[in-house]
C-alpha cells in the first residue's frame, strides 16, 4: 500500500479542514448538544452542496464515484472538529446498504435524495439483550421477529441506540424473518417509514450528548418492496457495511486524536510557569509523545483497512485490528492530553478538550468495542494453519472424558467414587 494520499485526496483533505473549522468551531458544537435535532440543517445543507453526500455513490444516482479511502479522508476532518451529523447513518449504514443490496427501483429513488440532502436515514440493529452478552453488533444478537401477512411484513420488537432514529424519514431495520441453525440466515432488511403507526422513538441520554435512541415496533406493517435484499439474506450486504462503518468511526477517532495532540502541543509551548514554557519539562514532552505515537498507530491502521475496503480485498482482520486498537488508542491520547492541559483540560464549560472526550465514548463502543473486536481478531488468528509437527508436550487436557479430568491423586479418586468422604 502506498501510505501517501493523492493529489486528489490532499484537495479533499484541505478543502474539508477549511470549510468545518470555518463553519463548525466549537461555539456550534456546543449549541447543537442542546438542541433537539442533534445536527445543524443549515451545514447538512451546505455540505450536500459539496458533494459529501454523494461522495462514495455512482454519478448516475448523483454521486461522485470517490472511493471508500477518500471517505476516509474525509472523515478524519470531520473527527478533527467534532462534526455533528447524521452523516454516517444515511450515507455509509443505509446508503451504502441500499447501493449494495437494494433493487434498481430503489436506488434510484432514495440514493439521489440522500445525496441531495433531502433524506435521512437511520439503522436499527442492536437490542436490549444482546447488548448485555456482547453480541449487539453481530447476526446473534437480531431477535426482533418479522413475520408475513399477505402482502407485508409486521415487525414486533425493540432496537437499541439507534442514532439520528428522532430526526430520520426512514429506518432501516434489521429483523429475523426465519429461525436457522446459522444466525447469519434468516436475516431480512427492512425499510420502515418513521411515520408509521407503531413505531415509536426514545432519545437516550449519553455521555457524548449525542442522541442515539430507542425504538420500539409494535405491530408494524412493512409492505414487501420495502424489503431491501433478498429474505433472509440480508446479514451479507450488512456486514460489510458494519465494517466500513467501523473504519469510519476509527478515521473520525483519528481526526480527534490528531486535534488532541495539537491542543496539548500548543498549550505546552505557550503555557508559562516559572518564567518558562511547560513543554520544557520531560513530564511534559512524555504526554505529547504518548498523544503522537497513539494517533499516529490508530491512522495507519485505519487507512490500511480503509485501502483494502476500497480494494475491495479481504480484510476482517485489518478492520478488527484498527477498531479495537483505535478505540484504546483514542481513550489514552485523550487521557493524555489532559495531563498536559491539566485544569484547563477538565473544564466542561470552556475548555474544548472534555467533547472530545465524551465523543470518544460514542466513537469507542459504537458498532463494536475493543473486546467485541478483539474476539474477531482472535477469530481470524484461529484461521492460521498450525504447524505441521507438534511442538512440545502434548497436554491431551480437552479430549480425555469428563470423569478423568481431574488429578491422579488417590485421596482424590476415592473421593470421587464414593469410597472415602472427608
Amino acid at each position: 500500500m502506498d501510505y501517501l494520499l493523492s493529489e486528489e485526496q490532499e484537495k479533499l483533505k484541505e478543502t474539508a479542514c477549511q470549510f468545518l473549522e470555518k463553519e463548525c468551531p466549537e461555539t456550534v458544537i456546543r449549541e447543537t448538544r442542546e438542541e433537539d435535532q442533534g445536527y445543524s440543517p443549515q451545514l447538512w445543507s451546505k455540505i450536500a452542496d459539496l458533494k459529501w453526500l454523494g461522495l462514495v455513490f455512482p454519478e448516475k444516482y448523483e454521486g461522485t464515484d470517490r472511493s471508500l479511502l477518500d471517505l476516509a479522508v474525509l472523515y478524519e476532518e470531520m473527527g478533527r472538529v467534532i462534526f455533528p451529523s447524521p452523516h454516517l447513518s444515511t450515507v455509509v449504514l443505509c446508503g451504502l446498504t441500499i447501493l449494495s443490496a437494494g433493487s434498481e427501483e430503489q436506488k434510484a429513488e432514495l440514493l439521489p435524495r440522500i445525496a441531495k440532502g433531502d433524506l435521512i436515514l437511520a439503522l436499527a440493529l442492536a437490542e436490549p439483550e444482546s447488548s448485555w452478552d456482547g453480541n449487539a453488533w453481530d447476526a446473534q444478537g437480531i431477535t426482533v421477529q418479522a413475520a408475513a401477512d399477505g402482502d407485508h411484513y409486521v415487525i414486533n420488537g425493540t432496537k437499541l441506540f439507534v442514532h439520528d432514529a428522532h430526526v430520520a424519514d426512514y429506518v432501516l431495520c434489521a429483523a429475523r424473518t426465519k429461525d436457522s441453525g446459522q444466525p447469519e440466515h434468516g436475516i431480512t432488511l427492512f425499510l420502515v417509514d418513521t411515520k408509521s403507526p407503531g413505531v415509536e422513538c426514545t432519545l437516550l441520554n449519553t455521555t457524548a450528548y449525542d442522541k442515539p435512541g430507542e425504538v420500539v415496533f409494535n405491530q408494524v406493517e412493512v409492505p414487501k418492496e420495502n424489503i431491501v435484499g433478498e429474505v433472509n439474506k440480508g446479514w451479507g450486504p450488512l456486514a460489510r457495511v458494519l465494517q466500513i462503518g467501523a473504519v469510519m468511526l476509527c478515521a473520525q477517532m483519528v481526526g480527534s486524536s490528531q486535534k488532541a495532540l495539537e491542543l496539548a502541543v500548543d498549550h505546552a509551548k505557550t503555557r508559562i510557569q516559572f518564567d518558562m514554557p511547560i513543554g520544557i519539562n520531560q513530564y511534559i514532552q512524555g504526554h505529547c509523545i504518548d498523544v503522537l505515537w497513539y494517533t499516529e498507530t490508530s491512522r495507519w491502521l485505519t487507512y490500511q483497512a480503509a485501502w483494502k475496503l476500497s480494494e475491495e480485498l479481504p480484510c476482517d482482520m485489518e478492520v478488527a485490528m484498527a477498531k479495537a486498537w483505535t478505540s484504546e488508542a483514542h481513550e489514552k491520547a485523550c487521557w493524555h492530553a489532559h495531563q498536559v492541559l491539566a485544569g484547563v483540560g477538565y473544564t466542561s464549560q470552556k475548555g474544548v478538550m472534555t467533547l472530545y472526550s465524551m465523543k470518544g465514548k460514542t466513537l469507542q463502543h459504537y458498532l463494536g468495542d475493543t473486546s467485541f473486536h478483539l474476539n474477531k481478531v482472535a477469530h481470524e488468528v484461529e484461521k492460521w494453519t498450525a504447524p505441521e509437527k507438534p511442538r512440545g508436550k502434548p497436554l491431551g487436557y480437552w479430549d480425555i472424558p469428563a470423569e478423568e479430568q481431574i488429578p491422579a491423586w488417590e485421596p482424590w479418586q476415592e473421593l470421587r467414587k464414593g469410597k472415602k468422604t472427608w
